[in-house]
Parts: structure tokens; C-alpha cells; sequence
């Protein structure tokens, strides 16, 4: 930025940044070195993550299924109207 706080206007390198390319041999080398970093969940983590995203699917699930139902009744009841509108305007 200048002196009066605007953006000065710089160039950007458009050349593409070379990538280094690596053996295949070398790269699952790499892999299993960063696997051992990695620092995994104890089972009992796992665990509680499992019941967690369980229990969450259930609840999704039946609010869904419980919203599906509410709007298909919804609508079944709209399309009864009409059509008891309709058989009533018609005996008149």
C-alpha cells in the first residue's frame, strides 16, 4: 500500500510453479513416513465417534421420514379439498 493507504497495483508471475517429481518407489516411501505421523484415534475415541454419527443418522433419518410425511399429508389433504370443491360445485 502507499502513503494513503491504497493498493498498489504488482505483477504476479504467471509462469506455472515446477512441481518435483518423485519415483514411485519414492513416494509410497513417503506416504508410509508421513502414515507414521499420523496420530490415530484410540479405540475408544473411535468408539464414541461411531455412536455419535450413528445416533446422528437416526435422528436425520426420522426427521426426514417424519417431514416426508407431513408434507405428503399436506398435500393429499389439499388435493381432497379440491376435489370435494369441485363434486359440491357440481351439484348445485
Amino acid at each position: 500500500m502507499d502513503s494513503d493507504g491504497n493498493p498498489i497495483a504488482t505483477r504476479r508471475d504467471s509462469r506455472p510453479v515446477a512441481s518435483e517429481r518423485v519415483t514411485p518407489l519414492e513416494y509410497l516411501r513417503e506416504v508410509r513416513a508421513e502414515m507414521g505421523r499420523v496420530m490415530w484415534p484410540t479405540r475408544r475415541e473411535v468408539m464414541n465417534y461411531t455412536i455419535v454419527v450413528l445416533l446422528t443418522l437416526a435422528v436425520v433419518t426420522g426427521l426426514v421420514a417424519l417431514l416426508d410425511f407431513l408434507f405428503a399429508e399436506g398435500l393429499i389433504g389439499l388435493l381432497n379439498i379440491n376435489e370435494d370443491a369441485g363434486a359440491t360445485a357440481g351439484t348445485n
